[in-house]
């Protein structure tokens, strides 16, 4: 028994959805899930679609080729083909601040996550007791504007070594590489306060509190070579008034942060995130 991720991207054209479930019906699959968006004004197609299939000899490779040859190379598809039973390589990064560390780890441990993950990496050495506590390796290298380059490459290193299919910044207060990105284009999650740019710096919650805002919230977004501009993939917020202290701030915003932080990780395990452009589709 084996369940198959299906997803497509393509120009909108007419018999699309018959002849994808056509094809999986013909390779003996039997369909758990089907949803598609049309983008009209960009006249762009879009799917996620979930099979599951009972034969050895239909299997992963088999799909894969006859797709290819068949409805990918019809509709001239920018698709994607994922076994259930493959579970993604999750590398975390994270500097001092711990409270999306804990969450994501927690939600490891229970079985939240179908993931696995090979290791933590920090620019710091604060929180290895953590990593420790999970039994998870910790590797630690500071950065600073001397040694960019070291790191970066100490960095590709750890990522090829434990083959990484994406990385989540916990909290990792580091600007990431164009040469990291171009090699996980898609493939890297932040997490930060939904402020920007009203409120950019160091003390967010701080210049929040002098202002009065009434709401604070999170995004969590792949990473682009523009600072804080990928595409989003979840974002939530949360009613405060003058009644709330800034460690009052700081406490609702790290709750937020981890909430939306672990949608959006869920999210993207399952296939659910498309990225068109700028933008992302996301399939529920």
């Amino acid at each position: 028994m084996s369940i198959l991720t299906l997803t497509i991207q393509c120009p909108d054209k007419k018999g699309i959805i018959a002849d994808v479930t056509k094809f999986i019906h013909s390779n003996k699959g039997n369909i758990l899930y089907i949803d598609q968006y049309v983008d009209r004004e960009n006249k762009a197609f879009f799917m996620r679609l979930e099979s599951e299939f009972a034969s050895k000899a239909n299997g992963f490779n088999t799909i894969h080729l006859s797709f290819e040859k068949g409805p990918a190379k019809k509709y001239n598809m920018n698709w994607s083909l994922f076994q259930k039973e493959q579970k993604r390589r999750m590398a975390l990064f994270v500097s001092k601040y711990d409270h999306c560390l804990y969450d994501l780890l927690g939600r490891y441990r229970s079985g939240e996550l179908d993931v696995e993950i090979p290791f933590i990496y920090s620019n710091h050495p604060d929180l290895e007791h953590i990593a420790d506590s999970f039994r998870i390796q910790f590797y630690h290298f500071p950065v600073s504007k001397s040694n960019k380059i070291e790191a970066d490459e100490f960095q590709l290193n750890l990522l090829k070594k434990y083959n990484i299919s994406f990385i989540v910044l916990a909290r990792y207060m580091q600007i990431i590489s164009p040469k990291i990105i171009n090699e996980f284009t898609n493939k890297i999650i932040n997490i930060h306060h939904s402020f920007l740019p009203a409120f950019p710096g160091a003390k967010p919650y701080h210049s929040a509190f002098e202002r009065g805002v009434k709401i604070i919230g999170a995004t969590s977004h792949y990473i682009t070579d523009e600072l804080d501009g990928g595409p989003i993939i979840e974002q939530d917020v949360t009613h405060v008034s003058h009644t709330n202290s800034i460690n009052q701030l700081v406490i609702k915003g790290r709750d937020l942060e981890k909430i939306v932080l672990a949608r959006a990780v869920k999210n993207h395990i399952s296939h659910k995130v498309m990225v068109f452009r700028n933008k992302t589709i996301i399939f529920s």
